[in-house]
Order: C-alpha cells, then structure tokens, then sequence
C-alpha cells in the first residue's frame, strides 16, 4: 500500500511539473503565432509558390488614393486595369426606395407549361427569403446606400480590381425587376474615383434597342459621364485612348445594322468622331465570330460563368476563339466567375448549376483564362446574386424557410482574396509574355 502511495505521489508531481511547463511555454507565445493572414485553404493556391509579389509597371496598376483598412498603416493594394467585374445597381430595400427592388425576384416559369407546373411560382419576401441562393454580408441592400457603395469600392479595391463594368440602362428604363437608376451613376463615378477604380458601361438589352438608339446611349454616356475622371479609358493598338463599352446581347441585332455604327463606312459611323469607342460583343453561340467580326466590333466577351452553357462559356473553346481574334485583329475577353446557380429565381435549372468546390471551380476558370494570354479578363460578376455568380462577401444563413449556400470553411471575403492574388499573377504573367 506505501508503495502505492508513493508511486501515486511520483505521478501527481509529474503531472503537475506538466502543467506548469506547459503555462510558462504559452506565456512565450506571440498572439500571431501560427495563425494564417489568409482564409483556411487560400495560402495553396496553385501560384503561391512562384515567388514573392513582384513590382508591376506604372502602366497596369493605380497608385493608392485611399487606404482600406481601419488601421492606417495598412498598405493600400494596387488595382490592375485589365481586370473588369461585372456590376449591378439594381438592387433597393425598403429604407431608401420604400420596397425592395430585385431582392424580392420573380421565380421565372420554364417555357413548357408542363414542367414549369412542377415547380414554386411567385415572388420571393425579403429580407428573410430573397432571390438568391446566397445571403449577402450587407443583408438586402440598396444600390442607392452610400454606406453600401463605399464598401463595395472598399471590397473591389481589396480585390485589385481595376474596372468595374456597369450594368447601364438609358434614363428611364430598367428590366423587369428593378426600377430606372441612370441617376445612380453619377455617385458610383464619385466612389471608384475614390478608390482608382475606373467605370465602363455594359449596355443592356431593352425593348426598341437597334444601332440607332445604341448610337444615341453611347453620345449620352460620353456626353455626361466621359470627362469624370474615373471614366474608364484604354489604350487601343494605334496608341489612342477610347472608352470601352460590352454590350450584352449584341446578337439580337442583326450584324448589318451593327455595322452601320461600328464600320468606317457605316451610315452613321461612330468611328474617327468624338464618339469613337472599344465596343465589345457578347459571343454565345460559334457562328456569332463571324457576326461580330463582319459588324465591324473591337471585340468579344463570353460573359457567362457556367462552364460548358454556351460555346463562348465554354473554357475548351477559348483556345479556337483567341485564335480567331488574332487572326482578325479583335480582342477576346474571356470571362470567369467563381460558379452559377440561378435556382433561387429560375428553380428548374438545375442543368447549369456550377458548384464552387471551395474556389476551385474560380481557381480553373481564372487558369483556362490566362492560358489564352488574353490583354483583359473580365469577371462574372460582384454581386449578381440572382445567379450565383458574385464574389462580394457572402455570410452563412438559415431562416424558418431557408438554408442559404456560404463560403465556409472559408471567410465571406474568400473570392476577394482569390481575385487579388490572381490579379497580381496575371499581371506577372503578362510581363512574361511581352518579353
């Protein structure tokens, strides 16, 4: 038995020397040790290893205006100008328009009466249930908050992006779930310049839109916004500096009328007047090359961010479209985006769902993408909700009736900080291809 007690108190002793050890080890700790600047995951992106950040000519970045942190010793990222995000202003809430504007989406019937019978019908009933399968950081916001276009800038700005590419209906007009915001444009100019972010336009489709009344938007646009100085300009192969517009949609036009405003010999030719411009088509479907080419545009984008959709979305085609492009002196603008899944407003299209897979769905578009050695990347999108698509900061959420997709294991600012780091790898890489 005294044996047993005094192996008994051998083992106290020890465990109790343990213990202090232990303690005093902790107290040597620094509060940083161990932890990661970076969401779980993101420091093994596959170009992490590559070096350390580069210096990038004056000619791809903006030097800082302002900082973004609340520390004021934190540095100021650079934006990179052949980085464009698509932008929506669409959105209101109760506080400022007295309803909310898109965030209660319609849920679009299929086209087969027969299938859309199986599916919910109606609108969505914010804040709680909105037409997204995501739930933002900012709740459901509205587009005219200036608290809420500061953080955007803030959040686009952390992302180096450069340009942001806004989603532009003439005065008076909207789709058919928002209401008309060309007033709104005037305070976005203001907040990117803030934050030298520039501002192009993406023409949307509405009813009646032909190369006349396109004619009439792009004197409008220039006209009113094209002295601001965050109006986004680029340098065009003949060393002129012109503003850039997409155009969505483009193919609902015919190519002939096109041309009449984007060839030399056009009726009402754009090219060599004040207005002259990069005007970039939407490639969906292959023979659109040809369209685009012969309509007289700079150029074509792909917009959508589901893989295999269309023939432009599709990343194994990039290779054949860049090809043509150069072959024909236009530029390709592929666009990436971090998935899709537009279910929340289009409930039967399960189809063309594209899962994050924790950014690596966004980490492949963003590789598909620089492989071509395109001048400009765009993205799809900041913050098109509706489809899934947005890389704005996004929080975990569960209602009585909900249970909305997240980042998570990684923070809501994840595709933030992808962006960035591919911005800079991309501007890297660009550098080698001029050599």
């Amino acid at each position: 038995m005294a044996r047993l007690r005094r192996r008994a108190c051998i083992a106290l002793f020890l465990f109790t020397l343990f213990i202090f050890g232990t303690m005093m080890g902790l107290r040597t700790l620094k509060p940083s040790d161990g932890v990661s600047d970076l969401a779980p995951g993101l420091e093994l992106a596959p170009f992490a290893e590559r070096g350390a950040r580069r210096s990038v000519s004056h000619e791809a970045i903006s030097r800082p205006q302002v900082a973004t942190s609340s520390d004021a010793k934190a540095p100021t990222p650079p934006v990179y100008y052949d980085l464009h995000v698509f932008y929506y202003m669409w959105y209101g809430n109760t506080h400022f328009e007295g309803k909310y504007l898109h965030w209660d989406h319609v849920m679009v019937p299929h086209w087969d009466p027969k299938i859309s019978a199986s599916y919910p019908k109606g609108r969505h009933s914010p804040p709680e249930d909105i037409g997204s399968s995501f739930y933002p950081e900012l709740g459901p916001y509205s587009s005219r908050d200036p608290e809420v276009l500061e953080e955007h800038m803030n959040q686009l700005r952390a992302a180096a992006v450069g340009v942001l590419v806004l989603s532009w209906y003439p005065p008076g007009l909207a789709d058919d779930n928002g209401e008309p915001s060309d007033s709104l444009v005037p305070f976005i100019l203001d907040a990117a310049h803030r934050y030298a972010i520039k501002v192009a336009f993406h023409i949307q489709p509405y009813k009646g839109r032909d190369d006349h009344t396109v004619h009439e938007n792009i004197k409008y646009i220039v006209d009113k916004y094209g002295s601001h100085a965050a109006f986004y300009k680029c340098k065009t192969s003949t060393g002129q500096s012109l503003p850039m517009f997409y155009i969505y949609d483009s193919y609902l036009t015919p190519p002939e009328s096109w041309a009449k405003l984007f060839t030399q010999s056009g009726s009402h030719s754009l090219r060599n007047t004040p207005y002259d411009a990069v005007f970039i088509a939407l490639l969906v479907e292959e023979g659109h090359k040809h369209d685009i080419l012969s309509a007289g545009f700079n150029g074509m984008y792909t917009y959508f961010a589901s893989n295999g959709f269309s023939f432009g979305s599709s990343h194994q085609n990039w290779k054949a479209i860049k090809a043509f492009c150069d072959s024909n002196s236009l530029m390709f603008v592929p666009s990436v985006g971090p998935g899709y899944t537009d279910t929340s407003i289009r409930p039967w299209n399960n189809h063309h769902t594209r899962n994050r897979v924790n950014g690596k769905y966004y980490e492949t578009a963003l590789q598909a993408a620089l492989m071509v050695r395109p001048e400009i990347v765009s993205i799809t999108s900041f913050n098109e909700w509706h489809e899934g698509t947005q890389i704005e900061k996004a929080v975990p959420k569960k209602t009585l009736t909900r249970l909305y997709l997240d980042y998570l294991p990684h923070q809501p600012n994840m595709y933030l900080e992808l962006t960035r780091r591919w911005a800079e790898h991309f501007s890297k890489e660009k550098e080698q291809w001029l050599m």
